[in-house]
């Protein structure tokens, strides 16, 4: 047996989900430290948004035949709701990436120090002239470009070898239109971590602003799943009424998030 246990799994998620949190999340209070009083700059949301995106590749690569390395709930739930992950590993799953990124966003301040947490600690958050409507249609677009472009590249036809590559192009592309406005999280567990993390040192969290992204992500990440199958669906994929094989079934496609 060549299959990784479900500790070994749990592990990659919460290790990816904390690699994605520290060098994505930290690259904002990275860039506010350094610049110091200049203003943010679009080169600034390019840095940060390469950040993420090589992050993102990299644990693709390096995680992803272990746990699937989805590192964010928003994928797991649209996985599970297609039935391309069983649900009753959903609620472990989700445990380790919320670690994962609270592990990641108390290594930003250990690093960085106190300044991290003056500067935000790199949370999603928006502004009072954004509004509920237009945040969540933000979280929404940014994460559903995110999770159908994941159900894209691992798919059965999809070509080989490039799933890390383009999941990391897309967090890339995604974060430019969407940070504006929400910071472009994208995934409830990078929501969550550096929240909790900048609460206990501190710092000024608007939890009101919570459900906004969790609904709009996690409903994103399942609408996203659901229309990728329905455009995707060949007869290929429809149920088998004779007997099936005792073959091995494959392991969990490999996935991730921002």
């Amino acid at each position: 047996m060549d299959e990784s246990s479900m500790v070994q799994k749990l592990a990659a998620e919460v290790v990816g989900t904390a690699f994605l949190v520290f060098v994505g999340v930290g690259a904002v209070p990275a860039t506010s430290i350094v610049n110091g009083n200049a203003p943010f700059t679009m080169a600034d949301l390019g840095m940060i948004s390469l950040a993420f995106a090589t992050v993102v590749v990299a644990t693709v690569y390096a995680l992803g035949h272990i746990s699937g390395n989805h590192i964010n709930p928003a994928v797991t739930v649209g996985l599970a709701a297609t039935g391309a992950f069983p649900w009753s590993r959903v609620p472990a799953y989700l445990a380790a990436q919320v670690l994962g990124a609270i592990l990641g966003a108390g290594a930003i301040l250990g690093v960085l120090g106190p300044k991290a947490s003056a500067v935000g600690l790199g949370v999603a958050s928006y502004s009072a002239d954004v509004g509920v409507g237009q945040a969540f249609l933000a979280e929404f677009v940014g994460t559903f470009i995110l999770v159908f472009t994941v159900f894209g590249v691992i798919h059965r036809k999809a070509a080989a070898g490039f799933a890390g590559l383009a999941i990391g192009l897309v967090v890339f592309a995604a974060i430019i239109p969407v940070a504006p406005t929400t910071g472009a999280s994208i995934n409830p567990a990078r929501t969550i971590g550096p929240m909790l993390v900048q609460q206990l040192a501190g710092g000024t969290v608007k939890w009101n602003q919570l459900p906004v992204y969790l609904i709009a992500e996690l409903l994103a990440g399942v609408l996203a799943a659901f229309a990728y199958r329905a455009m995707s669906r060949t007869a290929a994929d429809n149920p088998v009424l004779t007997t099936q094989s005792s073959a091995p079934q494959p392991a969990a496609p490999s996935t991730v998030q921002t």
